[in-house]
Formats: structure tokens, sequence, C-alpha cells
């Protein structure tokens, strides 16, 4: 009898709907696969799950590794720090507290101000936004511990491995408490109702080696001092007069804290222009969405809430899905009085009857200028007319404008408004009014996005189908510029800014990636060691 060949480390399988997926069948299916015997297959596990709905057949497309997995989860352990803290860490999103978990894991000592509050009172705050309108400029979506993705649906998705260990940062949520599947699945997702215990879990690791957390912190200057070659950070000042010293300061704060980087800019921080895009939320019934992309397997028990992505080039710039939710809800994301902005989130089961996205165009920094705003800055001044415009359109008390998508391109405002799971409620409005109130002509990008959009997906037009207005904060449209080996601020010595606040990152993962190569740098600089994150 031959004998079995020499197996592979894993092995690529297609799986039906209805295939069984437990051990023993799928050893079977690699057996048959290899040509080999059941028992020459021993232990096995899936690496990697990701479901292919093309060509109207709907599967499940499993990496299968041969061997037992792996047992150990959240890499390097934190080690007790020794205070006072030796850095300062501005902001509580992925970007700080992966920069302080990072550190932690090297003996470093920081302390993390957040302007914000934590998870649990933070919820009291977004239901003051969404059940009356008011909104905190320091506790909301965008404000507070975990950053703007924790309550605005926790996806992982990312495009980010060359920038680091991307398996680390996933073990290290799973550690505290998310779900496993995200080490496998395709487009990992943890859920705005799962996300808050989990950054909560990771503090208390982090206190409980001695990082310090202060809450409701707001930084409202940078202390500064004369160093060898010119100005260096010397700490932060907070609101009500306090200063917290340190040897370095990492500005982690999220892509809404435009009073952070003008702080920034005024010790001496240099600016950059960045490209952005902004544009609106569309809504759909879910069901439209699954049966456009699952055809006559919508109504199968083992699929999911189905998902989009579309894209389009219009008068040679890009207008692409952004941040979609399936089974989603929208939301206020509004940081100010008078300004108005919405983004999307999810829970864990992703079993709202709505899907949403947002529908965005790439703006250049050309635009702005040719609308005669600031060169460096215009990007801002761009999102905040926008904000006030959709902010008057819908009324106040953070009713959103909007219209449906068959009137959007027949250049017509709704008279009526289908079901949305906005909740502080939508106003039919004119958006292309609204959309270039900053000079700039977004609307007419957008509608001739929606109308190849409507070839794409059949049904996107549908007359339950409706724009929200506005998603203005899918970046930065600002970039601190550093150093590229120290990650020091170009001009301004012992300041790194990371994340997406500072336009260096785009996402949970990305920030945290961003803010853990920032420790990795200051470790070796204050002459610390020990860290070893896991491998890629």
């Amino acid at each position: 009898m031959a004998s079995d060949p020499e197996l592979p480390d894993e092995i690529q399988l297609d799986l039906g709907l209805d295939d069984e997926d437990d051990e023993a069948a799928l050893r079977h299916r690699v057996s048959r696969a290899l040509g080999c015997s059941v028992g020459a297959v021993g232990p096995l596990h899936v690496r990697k799950r990701s479901l292919d709905a093309r060509r109207g057949r709907v599967r499940w497309r499993l990496v299968v590794g041969l061997g037992a997995p792996p047992t150990e989860v959240g890499g390097a352990a934190v080690r007790e720090v020794r205070l006072p803290a030796r850095v300062v860490i501005v902001g509580a999103g992925p970007a700080g507290l992966f920069c302080a978990y990072q550190l932690a894991r090297a003996g470093v000592a920081s302390a993390i101000v957040e302007r914000g509050k934590p998870v649990q009172p933070r919820r009291r705050d977004l239901k003051g936004l969404t059940r009356h309108g008011v909104v905190d400029p320091d506790s909301n979506y965008c404000f507070g511990e975990g950053g703007a993705g924790t309550y605005s649906d926790g996806k992982l998705y990312t495009r980010a491995h060359k920038r680091g260990p991307v398996r680390d940062v996933l073990e290290i949520l799973v550690a505290h408490g998310a779900p496993s599947t995200i080490l496998t699945d395709a487009r990992p997702h943890i859920g705005s109702n799962v996300l808050p215990a989990v950054v909560t879990a990771l503090r208390a690791t982090l206190e409980g080696v001695g990082v310090v957390f202060h809450f409701g912190a707001r930084v409202t200057d940078l202390r500064t001092e004369a160093g060898a070659a010119g100005r260096r950070v010397a700490g932060v000042a907070l609101a009500g007069g306090r200063e917290v010293g340190a040897e370095l300061v990492v500005l982690a704060a999220g892509h809404s804290a435009r009073d952070t980087l003008e702080l920034a800019a005024r010790a001496g921080a240099r600016l950059a222009a960045k490209p952005f895009a902004l544009g609106v939320r569309a809504e759909h019934p879910q069901r439209l969405v699954d049966a456009a992309q699952y055809g006559r397997f919508a109504s199968h028990p083992r699929l999911p809430s189905a998902s989009y992505r579309l894209a389009a080039d219009i008068e040679g710039r890009g207008v692409f899905s952004f941040c979609m939710c399936p089974g989603g809800f929208i939301v206020p994301a509004s940081t100010r009085e008078g300004e108005l902005v919405v983004n999307g989130m999810s829970l864990r089961r992703r079993d709202s009857p709505f899907a949403c996205a947002g529908v965005v165009a790439a703006i250049e920094p050309g635009d702005w200028i040719a609308a005669g705003l600031d060169p460096v800055t215009g990007g801002i001044a761009l999102q905040e007319a926008i904000e006030r415009a959709a902010w008057a359109a819908g009324g106040g008390a953070l009713r959103a404008p909007a219209v449906r998508v068959a009137d959007f391109l027949a250049r017509r405002t709704s008279s009526t408004l289908p079901r949305t799971s906005y909740v502080p409620g939508v106003a039919p409005a004119d958006l292309d009014v609204v959309l270039d109130a900053g000079g700039v002509r977004v609307g007419e990008r957008l509608r001739g996005a929606l109308a190849v959009f409507d070839r794409q997906l059949r049904g996107y037009a549908s007359a339950d189908a409706i724009l929200v207005g506005v998603e203005t904060r899918t970046s930065c449209p600002v970039r601190m510029l550093r150093d590229p080996a120290s990650l020091e601020a170009v001009g301004l010595a012992g300041l790194l800014p990371v994340g997406e606040g500072a336009g260096h990152a785009g996402g949970i993962v990305s920030a945290a990636l961003d803010g853990m190569r920032a420790a990795t740098l200051i470790a070796a600089r204050l002459g610390a060691s020990g860290i070893t994150p896991a491998p890629l």
C-alpha cells in the first residue's frame, strides 16, 4: 500500500452553505483533496474564513491549517511600570491605548489624558445626543475612551499589514474579550455592543501594571522648553489649569480633534494638507442588499447580513462606499453644537433591518484651494461649512437633511421620506445646497456615482433608498509632519503625532499599529527593552 504523501502546511477549501464545517467533516474533505488517508491528516484549524458570493454562487472559502492551532493569544505580556510616567499620551483611542500597551511591554510608564469619559458614563452622553439632540463637545461618538470606534461599529478591516503585526493587535483584543472569530474572519468585526467591554478590560490590564488614566482631561496647550536644537515638548496643560510633565508626548487625538491640531501648530509643529473624502450616508432595507448580493440564497439561515463595496470614477475623482454597516444604524457624530455629522454603527449580530454606508467623494487640496480656502487647513474649513449647512437644513436638534436616492438623481427634494434607523429624525432637504456649501461641487460627483452604483447593485436607487447628510469625518484633512525615523513632529522635538488625528492612519487597526510603532521607538530611545510582539 502506498504511503501517504507529505502534507502541506495549509489548504484552501470551498464549502457550500449546507456543508458541514466541524473538524471531522473538514478532515475528511482535506484527506480527499490531498489524496491521503483521514488518519494522516491529524489536527487542523481554520486560519481564514471568507464568503464568496460572486457569479451567482454563494460559498464559504476556508484556509485550513494542518497541525495544532495556536494556543497562546495576546503576544508578549505587559510588565509592571515604575512611576512617575515618562511619557504622556494624549487620547485614549486605539493609537493611544496600544501605544501605552506596547510601552508597558517594555516596562515604560505612561499616563493617558483623555478629554472624554470612560465607556460607561459616556453612554449617557450618547443617549443625550440621540434622544435629546444635546451635544457634549468632550463626550460623544468621537471623543471618549476607546475613541470613535468604540460606539461606531468596531470594524477591523485593514490593508495595513506592512505597517506592523496586525495579528498582534487582533490577539490583544481577543485576550480582552473580543470574539476569537476576528482572528480568522476575512472582514473581522467586533460590534458596538461588545467593544466597550473590550476597551474597559484593556484599561484594567494597563491600570493593573501602573499605567495612569486621566479622564475629563482636555489638553489646552503643549508645555515647551528650550532644547539643544530649538523648542521641545515638556508636557501638557489641561483645562482647569493642571499640568502634566513628561519627557515625551504622544499626540494620539482622533480625526475630529481640530483644536488639538491648532494647539500643536501654535507650539511649532508643522502641518500639511491631506486628501480626504466626504459625502452622505446611504441607507437601504437590509433585505434589498441581501437579495442583490445573495440572489436565491438570500434567506439562507447561515448567511450574515450582506455588505457591499462600490466605486466609480466621476470627473477624474473617486467616489466610493465607505464604512459599510450591514444590519446597522446611522448615528449622530457631531462634536459641536450647530454642526451636523453622521456615521454608521452596527451591533455584533448585525440584525438591524437597515444597511447603511457612507457614499463619499475624494477631495484633494486643489479642490478647496480653488474655492478660496487656506491651502493647508482649508479641508477643515470645508468640513465645517458643510456641517453647518447640514445642521441648518435639518432644522436643528441633530435632525438630518435627507432625500430619496431616486429624487436626488432626478434633482428634486423628496416630498416624503422612508423609515430610517436615524433616531433624531430626518427632514427633506436639497442635499446639493448642503454638500456644495463649502464651494466644492460635491453633490454632482455623488449623483454621477449613484447612477453607476444602481447598475452595480440592483435596487440601489429604489424607492426605499435614502441619503442622509452629511458624512464628513472619514479622515483628517490635515497631516502633522513627522520625521520618518523617529516619528517626532517636524518643528517640535519630543512630540510624536500618531494615528488618525495626526493624518497617519485610517481605522482601528492601522491607528493601533501606528501607536505601537511609536512606543517601540520610544522604548528604545529611553533605554528600555523587552518588547517582543507576536509574529505576522
